[in-house]
């Protein structure tokens, strides 16, 4: 009864391989012989085979070549027995370094070679069952990651809702800066999870304004000093909301409430402070939400056009914003344009 296991013998003796030829299929092994690696790469290339028998002296690529260069190309799902006329320890290392089973010496007995044939077909199964419960743990735990990352910008995007509720504009906004915040984060060489942690934390970056009296948010003039000092207030009641805590996104999202209205000059609030000591992650939200801002209305102003937008914007380059940040903005103005179209004030 055959026992489906594919064998591929490779011996540039005809005598060794049609031995070996025999004693496998009569133990009801699939049989394929090759004899040179030339001609095992050939056989192996279509279908590869579960287990190679391997002569390391071979005419033109040895034996230790090819089950080098089957290793790097099939990895786990072919195994390999070398076979050997010379007892060579630092050849036999080599051998079982590549990836080989093990390491038979001439003349071969049968009875050694089919436990040896036997066992690296066991291994090569729980290799391969090893390999697909790693995979399958990698992917539950990307899948579990993701599920975990809905969850957080939900209920990132609940609070701030809740923090403004009445304004459906507000609404857009927050979605738009968490939106273009990702854009500049993977445009500026971010990894994960950092990208994905800038769009959630940037959505809470006026999450402060909670503490701010609903009517001078809604103030169709200019505000007085006074008005001014108390809407300014809102990135440290913003930061006091969000600090204390020891998860990263909730860090971040604490720095940006703060410091997005910082200015590269130094000319900025709440501290004043100046380049990089300005958090990376606030220098991002302080080039999105100004743009968010100029070209959408406000209860004191109509909108600007983009071109009018920008055209102030590009006043502060490397005053008002990070010089690398707003070129890269620029760069990223097509995307932008693509999030403001899907994520409209009247939709929100």
């Amino acid at each position: 009864m055959s026992t489906n296991h594919r064998i591929l013998i490779v011996d540039d003796e005809d005598f060794i391989r049609e031995m070996l030829s025999r004693w496998f299929v009569d133990e009801g092994y699939d049989v394929a012989l090759a004899a040179s690696a030339e001609e095992a790469l050939d056989a192996i290339s279509p279908n590869p085979h579960e287990l190679l028998i391997l002569d390391i002296t071979l005419p033109g690529m040895s034996g230790v070549e090819l089950l080098e260069k089957v290793k790097e190309e099939h990895g786990d799902e072919v195994a390999a027995v070398m076979v050997t006329g010379l007892d060579d320890r630092t050849t036999a290392v080599r051998c079982l370094e590549l990836g080989a089973h093990s390491y038979v010496v001439k003349p071969i007995n049968q009875s050694d070679l089919s436990l040896n044939v036997a066992a690296a077909l066991k291994g090569r199964e729980q290799a391969i069952i090893a390999r697909d419960y790693q995979r399958f743990l990698e992917l539950e735990v990307t899948k579990r990651t993701e599920e975990t990352r809905r969850r957080e910008e939900e209920i990132a995007l609940r609070l701030v809702a809740a923090a403004e509720y009445g304004e459906r504009e507000s609404h857009a906004h927050v979605r738009r800066i968490g939106m273009f915040a990702e854009v500049l984060a993977r445009a500026l060489g971010c990894g994960m999870p950092m990208i994905d942690d800038i769009r959630i934390a940037a959505s809470m970056h006026d999450i402060g304004k909670i503490g701010v009296p609903g009517d001078l948010l809604k103030k169709p003039g200019k505000l007085s000093q006074s008005e001014f000092d108390s809407l300014s207030r809102h990135t440290e009641i913003g930061a006091e909301m969000l600090g204390g805590s020891d998860i990263p996104l909730i860090q971040m999202a604490g720095q940006i409430a703060r410091s997005h209205h910082e200015w590269w000059d130094g000319s900025g609030y709440p501290d004043g402070l100046s380049s990089e000591a300005i958090p990376f992650a606030a220098r991002i939200v302080a080039v999105s939400d100004v743009f968010d801002a100029l070209t959408h209305s406000r209860p004191y102003r109509d909108a600007f056009s983009e071109e009018k937008a920008l055209e102030m914007m590009a006043e502060g380059r490397g005053k008002q914003f990070d010089p690398g940040v707003f070129d890269v903005f620029i760069e990223s103005l097509p995307v932008f344009r693509r999030i403001t179209e899907n994520v409209a004030d009247e939709a929100a």
